[in-house]
């Protein structure tokens, strides 16, 4: 087999364009909810970050099942056999917030973003080992390719701190399982991604008020000064907004593509928002160990996308197609 059909065999059967257009739909959503949120959190020291989540996953709510009162989209009714359907998939986005929330603290920011690209080969892993992908070696080495770029990026402020790395390995942890399990339970037999998303947001919600709430987090969003400032309070609803969109495209993008393309789509996403920061922002120190490993970086994620996409546009052997269903399936 060659490193192309391997390729578009890992990706799945999806023709190029909508392959192509819901990684970058999903990449767009990614930046912008970055900016919005930036701008709620600094510009007006929000104090809630996690009462912002809340936010997010009521607008999911409300919109799918608006949506799917007027016939805009559809998936099933509720019932008994849900939460099994969609077992484990509350439970680790809830352990992906905490541990995402207890790590950032703990860790320098260059170490963190080291850490978290992780992410990428546990990815990798969990697709081989729970949906049954098999990946060609340019692609294994296109993904050590951006761990390698994020380790020279950081060589200057390697910190150790034991508490961070277990939390930060951790998410790492939940958020490749989020994102394969996410792949696995998007078949339209069962959810669908409509559904998927809804049940899913509907299941998060409750034990993340619970955690705002017992943190003090959902007492400091309630008291906080600026809800009366029409500015504050549309980009508040804009991050809702796009929250739903970031949910939405996330499914989208691994429906189309598969869960370590959405998450190395992630890492180009970061990569390219530290490429502007050295631009605009002025808080970026340049160091040309940092410099160099961010286009090592950005280079694996680029040939990456190319592999991938370029395997999408040959055909699958019968073979191929045979041993690929299963796992689609899975």
């Amino acid at each position: 087999m060659s490193a192309g059909q391997a390729a578009g065999e890992a990706a799945g059967a999806a023709p190029a364009l909508p392959r192509a257009l819901s990684a970058l739909f999903y990449g767009a959503c990614s930046f912008l909810i970055v900016l919005v949120n930036k701008a709620l959190l600094s510009a007006y020291s929000f104090p809630s970050p996690v009462f912002l989540g809340i936010g997010q996953m009521a607008a999911t709510i409300l919109i799918l099942y608006v949506s799917k009162l007027n016939n805009i989209v559809h998936f099933p009714d509720f019932d008994k056999s849900i939460p099994v359907k969609l077992f484990p998939l509350p439970l680790i986005y809830v352990g992906n917030h905490i541990s995402g929330l207890s790590s950032t603290s703990k860790l320098s920011l260059p170490m963190f973003t080291v850490l978290r690209k992780f992410t990428i080969p546990l990815t990798l892993l969990l697709e081989i080992i729970i949906l049954g992908k098999r990946y060609p070696l340019s692609i294994i080495l296109s993904v050590f390719a951006i761990i390698l770029g994020a380790f020279i990026a950081a060589g200057s402020d390697l910190s150790f701190n034991l508490e961070g790395y277990i939390f930060v390995l951790l998410n790492d942890i939940f958020t490749a399982a989020n994102g394969v399990y996410t792949k696995q339970k998007i078949d339209p037999k069962e959810l669908g991604k409509y559904g998927v998303l809804f049940y899913n947001a509907c299941f998060m919600v409750v034990p993340t008020v619970i955690i705002s709430y017992s943190t003090g987090d959902f007492q400091q969003a309630i008291r906080f000064q600026h809800w009366t400032n029409f500015l504050f309070l549309f980009q508040f609803v804009l991050s809702c907004f796009l929250g739903f969109l970031l949910m939405y495209s996330t499914v989208l993008c691994s429906h189309y593509n598969s869960a370590l393309t959405t998450t190395v789509v992630g890492a180009i996403k970061n990569i390219s928002i530290a490429y502007i920061g050295m631009l605009i922002g002025g808080d970026y120190i340049f160091s040309m160990l940092n410099f160099i490993g961010l286009n090592i970086c950005m280079a694996g994620g680029l040939r990456y996308s190319f592999l991938t996409l370029r395997g999408s546009s040959q055909p699958a052997q019968p073979g191929d197609e045979e041993n690929a269903l299963p796992a689609s399936k899975a």
